[in-house]
């Protein structure tokens, strides 16, 4: 599925819709370039999650953990993340086979751990259409049912 963003404002409606619809040990991918609006879309997921409180970018942390919605929200960033050895130090199968939703940023440079079943979000800009323009693909992979 393709969704598309004119602003900050719809990239967070887009992002609290899929929280809306998010399940408990559920994966989210999350990649695109720096600036496209990864962590306005996390925050409207976590929104749409019921989670109040500030989400931010753990880019030096790899791991924020959000408890105050309907399910914690698992928010990784694995920008710094050197190897997938490194990754796998950091415990990350406890969170991702646990009772929350996981929401990886960058999940392409650690693809080779990652489950199979889980949904990818790809967010690009597309200056041709605006600047603040962003196309949003959502997409499924593995085996989606049960």
């Amino acid at each position: 599925m393709i969704l598309e963003s004119k602003s900050p404002e719809d990239t967070f409606q887009i992002g609290m819709r899929l929280g809306k619809l998010a399940e408990a040990g559920e994966v989210y991918t999350l990649t695109g370039d720096l600036g496209v609006g990864k962590t306005v879309f996390t925050q409207g997921f976590a929104k749409g999650l019921g989670i109040d409180e500030s989400v931010n970018s753990p880019t030096f942390t790899i791991l924020q953990i959000y408890e105050g919605g309907r399910l914690p929200l698992y928010h990784f960033d694995v920008y710094r993340i050197g190897s997938v050895e490194e990754m796998e130090e950091t415990g990350y199968e406890e969170y991702i086979m646990g009772d929350g939703v996981s929401l990886i940023e960058w999940a392409d440079l650690i693809e080779e751990i990652l489950p199979r079943k889980r949904t990818r979000v790809l967010i690009e800009k597309d200056l041709e259409k605006g600047f603040d323009y962003r196309r949003i693909t959502v997409e499924l992979t593995g085996e989606q049912t049960d």
